[in-house]
């Protein structure tokens, strides 16, 4: 995670819309982080166009 608190979610809804656009996969433990870190990020959205 970036060391300045105010990029977390920025840097987590990137990182979500590479795990989709590209269709990688998600570990349980990956996941579970991801969700601790959305629950702080209540103006985020993820959008994506998919990968060709």
């Amino acid at each position: 995670m970036p060391p300045a608190n105010d990029a977390t979610c920025t840097y987590a809804t990137d990182w979500v819309t590479a795990k989709l656009r590209w269709k990688l996969t998600v570990d349980a433990t990956e996941a579970k982080a991801l969700r601790t870190i959305a629950a702080g990020c209540r103006d985020a959205t993820v959008t994506f166009k998919p990968a060709p």
